[in-house]
C-alpha cells in the first residue's frame, strides 16, 4: 500500500495539471478577446485626441517643427525652443495682465458653480428620498429639463432673461422697480453654469440617495436623530462617492466651457475657454493659446484626482482592489 500511494499522488497531479493548464489559457483568451474589443476605441482615441493634445502640449513649450511647423509659420509671437524646451509662451503669458484676472475668474465660477450646483440637487434629492410625492416628482422632473436643451439656446435664453433690456427688469419695471442686470456679468455666467450642470448632478445625487438603505433611515431615527441629522449623518455620506463624482464632473465641465461665458459673460476679465479662443482666433497666436490650454489641462487634473480617487475607494470598499 505504501508503494503504490506515491504512484496514486502522482497519477493525480499530472491529471490536475492539464487541467489547470487549459484553464490558464481559456483565461488568457477571454483576456486577449477582451483586449481586442476594447483596442479599436482606444487607439481611436490616441490618434484624434492623444497625439494632437501631445503636439500642442510640445508646441506651448517650443517645440514647432514636425506637424506644428505650419502654426508656427502663420502664428504671431511664436518662441523656439533653443535646447530641449522653452518656457517664453508661459512668461509671456504670465506677463500679461489679463491673465491673472481671466484665472481667477475661471476658478471662482468654477468653485461657486460646483458648491451651487451641488447644494440644489442634494436639496431636491434629499427631498426626493424623505418626503417624495408629487412635488418631489416636479422638483426632479424641472432638474433635468436643462438636458433636452442645447447649451447655445440656453445660454442666448439666459441672457435675455437677465440683460439690461431682459424679461425681469421689463417685468419689475412695471412697479418702478430696477431689478439687477446679470447679463454679461460673472453671475450671470454662474446662474447659466448652474443651469447647464444641475441634471448630470441631480441623477447622480439622486441615484446615491436612493441607494441608502432604509433601515439605517429608521435606525437613526429610532436613535432620536433629527431629520437634519439623518441627512448629515447617514444619507450624504452614503452618497458621497456619487456625490464627489458629480462634483469633480461638474468642475472640469466648468473649467473648460466656452459657451456659455461666450454668450452671457463679460469681455473682462473672461473665462480660461474663451481667453484660448480669443488667442487663436483673434490675436493670431496659437503658442500662447495651447500655453493656456495646458494650464486648463493641469486645473482639470488636480480636479480629476478626486474623481479618480472616489472611483477606487468605491472598488475597494466592494473588495475589486
Amino acid at each position: 500500500m505504501t508503494a503504490t500511494a506515491p504512484v496514486v499522488g502522482g497519477a493525480r497531479a499530472r491529471r490536475a495539471r492539464p487541467a489547470a493548464s487549459a484553464a490558464e489559457r481559456l483565461e488568457r483568451r477571454r483576456r486577449l478577446t477582451g483586449f481586442s474589443m476594447a483596442l479599436p476605441p482606444v487607439v481611436i482615441i490616441a490618434l484624434f485626441v492623444g497625439f494632437p493634445v501631445l503636439l500642442a502640449i510640445g508646441f506651448s513649450f517650443g517645440m514647432t517643427g514636425g506637424l506644428n511647423s505650419t502654426s508656427a509659420a502663420i502664428g504671431q509671437n511664436v518662441h523656439e525652443a533653443d535646447g530641449l524646451i522653452t518656457l517664453d509662451a508661459y512668461r509671456q503669458l504670465f506677463a500679461d495682465a489679463r491673465f491673472p484676472r481671466d484665472l481667477l475668474a475661471t476658478i471662482l465660477v468654477t468653485v461657486v458653480t460646483t458648491l451651487v450646483t451641488l447644494a440644489i440637487a442634494i436639496g431636491i434629492a434629499v427631498f426626493l428620498r424623505l418626503r417624495g410625492g408629487r412635488l418631489g416628482a416636479i422638483l426632479a422632473g424641472l432638474g433635468v429639463v436643462p438636458m433636452f436643451i442645447p447649451v447655445v439656446i440656453a445660454s442666448w435664453a439666459i441672457l435675455q432673461f437677465y440683460s439690461g433690456t431682459g424679461f425681469l427688469r421689463s417685468l419689475f419695471a412695471q412697479w418702478g422697480i430696477e431689478f439687477p442686470t446679470y447679463g454679461f456679468t460673472i453671475t450671470g455666467v454662474i446662474i447659466a453654469s448652474v443651469w447647464v450642470n444641475l441634471p448630470f448632478a441631480l441623477l447622480m445625487a439622486t441615484s446615491g440617495m436612493q441607494g441608502v438603505p432604509q433601515a439605517l433611515i429608521d435606525a437613526a431615527r429610532d436613535a432620536g436623530a433629527s431629520t437634519l441629522r439623518v441627512i448629515r449623518t447617514v444619507l450624504i455620506p452614503m452618497a458621497g462617492i456619487p456625490l464627489v463624482i458629480a462634483a469633480t464632473f461638474t468642475a472640469i465641465g466648468v473649467l473648460g466651457q466656452f459657451t456659455v461665458p461666450y454668450f452671457v459673460g463679460p469681455n473682462a476679465p473672461q473665462q480660461l475657454g474663451v481667453s484660448i479662443s480669443n488667442q487663436f482666433q483673434s490675436f493670431n497666436q496659437p503658442q500662447q493659446a495651447a500655453a493656456l490650454a495646458v494650464v486648463v489641462f493641469v486645473l482639470a487634473s488636480g480636479v480629476a484626482a478626486l474623481y479618480v480617487w472616489a472611483n477606487f475607494r468605491s472598488a475597494k470598499k466592494e473588495g475589486k482592489v
